[in-house]
């Protein structure tokens, strides 16, 4: 299988199955001389591990991760960091009804036509339990962008159709309701629809908002390696995920060019945007204003109501799914998008020092 691994120079290879012996990423590329422990890996996995609330599922999994290479006396060596996180709390057996079966809404059926087998305990690779890889990698990247002065805040925008207000914005709050939403009173709303989806036996889907800050102008390549095209390919790799967009994204399509233009104003001597239609990026480069973006994920397709599907031999079938499965994927999906554009803007950042030949003499030099 090939498209495990993600980035250029901090690059990132994810590894492992859902219902296997454990899941894991090795990180290539991460500067030596970073203070790095088994704690700061911890507190991201913190976020995505399932159990949290009734909202997520009741899978009991501590998601305790172990450092194998790469730091040495609390810092990295600037070798391979290999980082695992061993299953514990595996039930294969609520699988064993499906082995033969497509689930609607999974990668059973692609993944059974393109290599003639699948493993069925889960999804294997395509269970959102591969997500941990890029989660502990992501944190080393966040631990390594805090050092330059760069912040990554993410939270739901919208779960269930309710969205927050940004009149009630606070990002304290973020932490203070099980659905990640810095809005109070639209966490309460969106706990009434997630119980209504919850007896009916279904699930709810949402929107993930993105806002980093302090990065510079000057990241991303033009042409393919655009920051926009790698931050959408990072975030379109997480299997949940749906739909990209930055700045105002879709939006762009009903306005005009005079609404839709960010001017140039100087302001404290520097060269700054009144708006940021544009989410931070012009031509596939970081312009210095925050980078916005957003991604919508799908709702949860394992469901407990009865549906329509077919078996390998060909024939129409009824499925019902059991197990412990998230009635909504958003809240624990909030660290992933995070982890994934820490990943992206840090290879961004260590690819432009070879952009211009006065970054290589310092470097250098």
């Amino acid at each position: 299988m090939a498209g495990s691994s993600f980035g250029t120079i901090f690059r990132i290879t994810t590894w492992g199955e859902t219902h296997g012996a454990g899941v894991g990423v090795v990180v290539d590329g991460c500067p030596a001389g970073l203070a790095l422990c088994e704690e700061d890996i911890q507190e991201y996995l913190d976020r995505r591990k399932p159990g949290q609330s009734r909202y997520t599922t009741q899978r009991k999994e501590g998601d305790k991760v172990s450092i194998l290479s790469g730091v040495f006396e609390g810092k990295t060596t600037g070798t391979p960091i290999s980082m695992v996180v061993y299953n514990e709390n595996q039930r294969s057996k609520d699988y064993s009804n499906i082995m033969d079966i497509y689930r609607p809404g999974h990668a059973d059926y692609t993944y059974d036509m393109k290599y003639g087998f699948r493993d069925y305990r889960g999804g294997g690779r395509s269970s959102g339990r591969e997500t941990i890889g890029r989660v502990a990698a992501g944190a080393v990247a966040a631990k390594l962008l805090k050092e330059l002065g760069i912040h990554i805040s993410s939270y739901a925008k919208v779960i269930a159709g309710i969205g927050i207000c940004q009149q009630n914005f606070d990002e304290k709050e973020i932490w203070k309701n099980p659905f990640y939403m810095p809005d109070a009173d639209a966490a309460a709303k969106v706990q009434e629809r997630a119980e209504q989806a919850m007896k009916e036996l279904d699930s709810v889907g949402g929107i993930i908002e993105c806002v980093i800050t302090g990065v510079k102008p000057g990241i991303g390549d033009p042409a393919f390696d655009k920051l926009s095209a790698q931050l959408g390919k990072a975030v379109l790799s997480i299997g949940a995920v749906k739909g990209f967009e930055i700045g105002d994204g879709f939006g762009t399509a009903f306005a005009r060019g005079s609404q839709n233009n960010d001017e140039f104003a100087m302001k404290d001597g520097e060269i700054t945007k009144i708006t940021n239609h544009s989410g931070g990026v012009l031509g596939g480069i970081s312009d210095g204003s925050p980078i916005i973006f957003r991604a919508a994920v799908k709702p949860t397709p394992s469901i407990a109501r009865t549906q329509n599907t077919v078996n390998k031999d060909g024939q129409d079938v009824e499925i019902k799914i059991r197990g412990r499965h998230d009635p909504m994927i958003v809240p624990r999906a909030v660290v992933v998008v995070e982890s994934m554009a820490a990943i992206t803007i840090l290879d961004g950042i260590l690819k432009n020092m070879s952009a211009t030949l006065e970054n290589v003499k310092k470097i250098y030099e």
